[in-house]
Order: structure tokens, then C-alpha cells, then sequence
């Protein structure tokens, strides 16, 4: 299937996405930080360079779009009609990396966090933070959110 835009066009999109400071990552930086959470950003020294690191509580924090990093049974982890295969390959890339690296800092004693993208598009995410809050209050090992 063709592409609906011409290549430029489609180059300017794909360069406006970000991997760091999104909005859904600055929403959770907004909140974990009026609860009294201090964090290190992007710490490049740790497996995958994750989005939020918590020294205090042992904690890191990844915050995943559900588009490119394939949050199973969401409605934003779409596929593109166009090119299917190169998606497949890049997705499982995404995939296969991230589990890479969340192993690796799992061995190295950090607790873990996945946010999804789509929990923290909702109006009121109170409980998503209040349970996020508990976690890293807590002693478990592990946490995604939301889980669908």
C-alpha cells in the first residue's frame, strides 16, 4: 500500500517524534515530583538510558508508548497498513530491547516501572499515581501500568 503522504512529508512527521521529555513523561515527572520524588533523567550510564531513575528507592521508571514499544491489547498499539514487514522487524527491535534491558537492570538490584502511554492519557490518573506511589513506597521488584 502506498503511503498517503509524499516522502518529505512523511520525513518531517517521523522527525517530530521524540523519545525524551514526551508529554506523557513530563506529566509523570510533574506528579511523582509534587508527591516529593527526586529522580534523575535519561541516566546514560544504566541499560537503556531509562526515562526516570529513583536512586533512594532503588527504582527506575520507563514510560512507554504503546505505539512503539507494542502494549498488548491497546488500542493505540496500531500497525501501519504500508510496509508491514520493516514495521514488524522495528516493533520486535523495540520489544526485544526493552526486555534486554529491563533484565539487565533487574541483575543489577533496580526495581523496575512501565508506565503505558495510555494510562497516562486518561483525565484523571489519581489512582495510576497513587499506585505508583505505593510501589516505590514498597519492596516489589516489579510494576506496569496500566495493565489492560
Amino acid at each position: 500500500m502506498a503511503d498517503v503522504v509524499d516522502t518529505a512529508t512523511r520525513s518531517r512527521m517521523m522527525s517530530g517524534i521524540r523519545g525524551k521529555d514526551t508529554q506523557p513523561e513530563m506529566r509523570l515527572r510533574r506528579a511523582l515530583h509534587a508527591r516529593g520524588f527526586r529522580f534523575r533523567l535519561h541516566d546514560r550510564s544504566l541499560p537503556g538510558s531509562p526515562d526516570l531513575v529513583l536512586p533512594r528507592w532503588q527504582a527506575i521508571i520507563q514510560v512507554h508508548g504503546c505505539f512503539w514499544h507494542r502494549h498488548a491489547g491497546c488500542r493505540y498499539a496500531t500497525s501501519p497498513a504500508s510496509r508491514p514487514e520493516f514495521w514488524q522487524t522495528k516493533f520486535d527491535a523495540n520489544v526485544a530491547r526493552d526486555r534486554a534491558s529491563i533484565s539487565a537492570l533487574q541483575r543489577g538490584g533496580w526495581r523496575t516501572a512501565i508506565i503505558w502511554e495510555c494510562g497516562l492519557r486518561s483525565a484523571d490518573q489519581t489512582e495510576l499515581f497513587d499506585t505508583l506511589e505505593q510501589w516505590l513506597r514498597g519492596k516489589n521488584k516489579s510494576l506496569e501500568l496500566p495493565v489492560l
